[in-house]
């Protein structure tokens, strides 16, 4: 492990406004340091000279991390995405370009105050899970000599791993963003496809591909995440985040329901150490308040064999397939190897194999749909630099077994750190869930790093506040008294939109209970009262946010939905009655509840 470094967000933030350095001294520090580690890591294929970063420190005079979020942090960028007047090589000197413009999250990024430091390395083209795979070198682990560090965004990670980067973009298809995150004890963010623009990417599958961040902390992806996720109309695969996903979902989990893999779809290929260490990863997660629920994985696996066994490998040769067949020897022979049989792809293997991941996405969908996320260990096993060399196609699709399937399934993941080997390796768990539940999985991995107390890169431990508020995801969470209670005349407008019940309660003893004027169907007012108020029985649902609209609009005066308080303190959006409709009403608050009245009139 390199020396004490660190260089997260808020440490270089203070640093700034204390005055005990300045981007430019920072950084030109910084840069030394990863060209003295080149020779070792391979980390860099571009490492910018001081004439090149000039212009971006020029950019920072007369500001401060005042006026902009991202004020002199130094972030590297994977060989796959443009940066304006710097070659692109995807680890391909036959296939290297200069743009003129920067990709668009990376001219976010920069806009924000972020400085590029260079272009780093990677499996060529993208294809592959281990860092080997490139002619400018191998990358080795950042703890371990006899280790791979993972790819395909070796340089990225270890740019970040080695303290020479606050952060840094990878790009993720089938585990690229997240394989090089659990063996150097990063955290790894897979968000949701479109959530950050991939204008400026070299595509490996266009239509799977996602750029990723690699951070210390999940804290620290929470926050890039909401100042860069935002719709690119240059991207036609872009997509507009919604709000129950921007930075405000960041939060402290409340209990939750996670998902693990039966015991004969979990693979550790013969690691030792492998399954104590995801028992213990389930444990975490249950302190923190999670119900672990077994899952059948089976359908996640089979879709995850699509991504190399189907015509998804001939989408990775619409990028390079003319360059293979001008010039074979340009292309490296193992990455030739994963391709060759892309050209005897037809369309009809391709609508087949797309029938049936859409079978597998709606029963993979429909195991998410009462989960609040799944947890699965990272890799499987590490596999040693001498085990890739023996046998590299075998091993590698090893290192991928728990992540091919997340793009091909459209679904949002973040790999964490979660604990080390007995050699001192990192070891890393992932947790994912349905598209555009980014925010939500980071506040689980915030909550998870305060818990384990794992050392950060740099040996830092996690000194941040806990993150205000609660952590929300695509669920909202709605509290009724009444007609809409389990069972009930109009429990089926809840069901119809995919709701269920997450628990039967009481609220606050600061309510009346009425039934109103009028029907069928009868229907209950709850009024919040100074004095004289009773609990009430309620109930707890959860529906998709989506569908919370249309709910709302069909609610008839004098309901609406406000916030109601719950015996335990919280406070949830419920039913609430205007005061105004209370003529004609019956008192029934004695009765302590919807059903208990409606049994006495039977």
């Amino acid at each position: 492990m390199s020396q004490a470094f660190d260089l997260r967000l808020a440490t270089l933030r203070a640093i700034y406004r204390d005055g005990r350095s300045t981007p430019r001294q920072l950084i030109a520090g910084l840069r030394d340091k990863a060209a003295a580690l080149n020779p070792d890591y391979h980390l860099f294929l571009h490492l910018l000279s001081l004439d090149e970063l000039e212009p971006y420190l020029a950019a920072l005079d007369g500001q401060s991390p005042e006026t902009l979020p991202l004020y002199g942090i130094p972030f590297a960028i994977k060989d796959n995405i443009d940066l304006a007047g710097i070659p692109t090589t995807a680890a391909c000197p036959a296939f290297a370009y200069t743009p003129n413009e920067s990709a668009s999250l990376v001219q976010r990024l920069i806009e924000l105050g972020a400085v590029p430091l260079g272009k780093t390395n990677l499996d060529q083209f993208a294809t592959g899970l281990n860092g080997t795979r490139s002619p400018y070198g191998e990358c080795r682990n950042s703890v371990l000599p006899e280790y791979p560090s993972g790819g395909s965004s070796a340089g990225s990670s270890l740019a970040v791993a080695l303290g020479v980067a606050s952060f840094a973009l990878g790009t993720d298809t089938a585990g690229s963003g997240r394989v090089p995150a659990a063996l150097n004890n990063l955290v790894g963010l897979k968000p949701s496809k479109g959530l950050l623009s991939n204008h400026g990417l070299l595509p490996a599958c266009r239509s799977l591909d996602s750029i990723t961040f690699f951070t210390a902390s999940a804290a620290e992806a929470s926050e890039l995440l909401a100042l860069s996720a935002r719709h690119d109309p240059l991207d036609a695969y872009s997509r507009r985040n919604p709000l129950w996903n921007d930075g405000s979902a960041f939060g402290t989990p409340r209990p939750f329901r996670f998902g693990v893999p039966r015991g004969a779809d979990l693979e550790f290929f013969g690691c030792a150490e492998g399954p104590a260490l995801f028992e213990q990863a389930i444990a975490q997660l249950r302190a923190l308040g999670g119900e672990a629920v077994t899952v059948d994985f089976s359908p996640f696996l089979e879709a995850a064999r699509l991504l190399y066994e189907g015509p998804w490998v001939a989408e990775r040769y619409s990028v390079v397939g003319e360059l293979i067949e001008r010039d074979p020897e340009a292309v490296l022979p193992v990455i030739r190897a994963v391709l060759e049989k892309a050209p005897g792809a037809s369309a009809v293997e391709a609508f087949r194999a797309q029938y049936r991941l859409q079978e597998l996405k709606a029963q993979c969908d429909a195991v998410l749909a009462e989960l609040d996320c799944v947890l699965t260990p990272t890799i499987g096993r590490p596999v040693t630099l001498a085990e890739l060399h023996a046998e590299p196609v075998r091993r590698n699709a090893e290192l991928g077994y728990y992540t091919n399937f997340m793009n091909l399934l459209d679904y949002a993941a973040v790999a964490l750190p979660s604990a080390f080997m007995a050699n001192g390796l990192p070891w890393g768990l992932t947790l994912f869930g349905r598209v555009f539940t980014d925010q939500y999985l980071l506040s689980l991995g915030d909550a998870l790093q305060r818990h384990s107390g794992l050392p950060l890169i740099g040996g830092n431990a996690l000194a941040t506040p806990a993150p205000a508020g609660t952590a929300r995801n695509d669920r909202a969470r709605l509290v009724v008294c009444g007609a809409h209670l389990d069972g009930l005349a109009l429990n089926g407008q809840l069901r119809q939109r995919g709701a269920r019940l997450l628990e039967a309660t009481r609220s606050a003893p600061a309510y009346k209970l009425y039934a109103l004027a009028g029907g069928p169907p009868l229907r209950p007012g709850m009024l919040r009262v100074a004095e004289g108020g009773q609990a009430i029985d309620v109930e707890v649902w959860e529906l998709p946010s989506a569908e919370l609209g249309s709910f709302l609009t069909g609610i008839p005066a004098p309901l609406g939905l406000g916030k109601v308080e719950l015996h335990d303190g919280r406070w949830e959006t419920g039913f609430i009655c205007d005061a105004w409709g209370l003529d004609g009403a019956e008192d029934i608050s004695a009765f302590g509840g919807w059903r208990a009245w409606l049994a006495s009139r039977a």
